[in-house]
């Protein structure tokens, strides 16, 4: 009988039972896309991230119910928190490769919080596609588009807060995902994040929509040092820097569960 460890973790959570759950599976080798695929969909959590150690670094993987994803931030900080806490990383820093985004880096501070390195997203405003103002409800004052995602700007929080997607509608969206922001009340920015199109309707916490929040709010509102707010039921607080071509994305996480998945 052939066992496989798995973890579950809350990112970008303080506490138990909020921000946003990932599996983790650190493998010694590759299972079949088709297996990986299907653990992720049996766990039915918004991504299952699988890693794979090589030399001095780690490939990763990350899975949603339906598909594989170019980029996961919630799922990479929860594997650097595995990696950290169960494996002996010796370092306070690890390298991540993933053969559809390149190379990224979690870091860990004393303070327990866990830094991201990501590629910063390129936008390029688009007009506002009238499907998506019918599914949302709420028309944006800008739209623009990045390499997976919309991402659409806001007047204000409350805005965000009331908005209440028809996900039917939304789901005939060609993007991975639909990013919804607006400045905040006590934080710099808020957002929510829709991606029906991945099996997905809500995700609570996404660290990788924040490589288009950050350059967007950074230079809207001329600083390089935000605090953000994702406010999906479960909710999670971002600590984001701008540096240009790459972001610095940053939370905690808690462990839920660990246990065995009998293959």
């Amino acid at each position: 009988m052939k066992t496989q460890k798995i973890y579950q973790i809350d990112a970008f959570a303080d506490e138990l039972f909020q921000g946003n759950p990932a599996a983790v599976c650190v493998m010694d080798s590759w299972l079949e896309d088709t297996l990986m695929q299907n653990i992720a969909m049996e766990n039915n959590l918004a991504e299952t991230a699988f890693v794979v150690k090589e030399e001095d670094h780690y490939h990763i993987r990350w899975f949603t119910p339906e598909l594989e994803v170019d980029l996961c931030g919630h799922a990479t900080l929860a594997s650097a928190f595995v990696i950290f806490r169960y494996y002996q990383h010796a370092s306070d820093t690890i390298k991540f490769y993933s053969h559809r985004s390149g190379k990224l880096s979690v870091s860990k501070e004393h303070s327990g919080y866990l830094t991201l390195n990501f590629p910063t997203d390129t936008l390029q405003e688009v007009p506002t596609n009238p499907q998506m103002v019918e599914a949302l409800g709420l028309s944006p004052l800008k739209t623009f588009k990045g390499k997976t995602d919309y991402l659409l700007i806001y007047a204000n929080e409350e805005m965000i807060t009331s908005m209440k997607p028809n996900f039917f509608l939304l789901d005939k969206v060609e993007a991975r995902g639909i990013i919804v922001t607006a400045p905040g009340k006590e934080v710099d920015f808020v957002s929510r994040f829709f991606a029906p199109q991945c099996g997905i309707n809500e995700d609570p916490v996404t660290g990788s929509a924040h490589t288009s929040l950050t350059p967007y709010w950074s230079k809207k509102l001329s600083k390089t040092e935000l605090l953000a707010k994702q406010l999906s039921q479960r909710g999670g607080t971002i600590r984001c820097t701008y540096l240009g071509d790459r972001v610095l994305i940053s939370g905690k996480a808690v462990p839920y569960l660990s246990g065995e998945i009998i293959l």
